[in-house]
């Protein structure tokens, strides 16, 4: 049972990790270099962003209940690696939940404000002004969930496995 729990938490955080990088580093780059206009990308990555923080809370929460798990079948000589693992995903939770519920529905709203296209509203409209400042606070707050996913990576590289008796 173990080593399932450990094969558990360790899908959940290599997917929300990985859709992460995924997603930062390939697809919205793609969207942006390759679709025909900026608002086009902007739907297709807004929607996608979406999705991934669904996806990450998902493997957020299996992560940090398999974790509790190995936390409390372990010697306390291993409970610190859990705790600092449990506390990484609690902020990648919280983050990711800031964002979803918070970030992309004022940046909907910025955009439908001007008429759907950000990207036509003069630059110094509020909405845009508005828009741009969220863009930047999602940029940076989920580069913060990414280190934190990785710091968790790290973490759980440096695991033995203990020894049963």
């Amino acid at each position: 049972m173990h080593t399932f729990i450990r094969i558990v938490r360790l899908l959940a955080i290599v997917v929300w990790v990985g859709g992460i990088v995924f997603f930062a580093f390939v697809l919205a780059p793609v969207a942006f270099h390759l679709l025909p206009s900026q608002h086009l990308a902007g739907v297709v990555v807004g929607g996608t962003l979406r999705v991934l923080d669904v996806v990450g809370l998902v493997c957020g929460l299996i992560f940090w209940g398999a974790t509790a798990l190995l936390f409390r079948q372990s010697p306390a000589t291993y409970k610190g690696r859990y705790e600092a693992q449990i506390i990484c995903a609690s902020i990648m939770m919280l983050a990711t939940a800031y964002i979803h519920a918070n970030v992309l529905p004022a940046m909907e709203l910025d955009r439908a404000s001007v008429g759907g296209d950000i990207e036509t509203a003069p630059a110094v409209s509020p909405a845009k002004l508005h828009f741009e400042k969220l863009h930047k606070r999602s940029e940076s707050v989920e580069a913060g969930v990414l280190l934190c996913g990785i710091a968790i990576v790290v973490l759980m590289a440096r695991e033995s496995i203990p020894a049963t008796s």
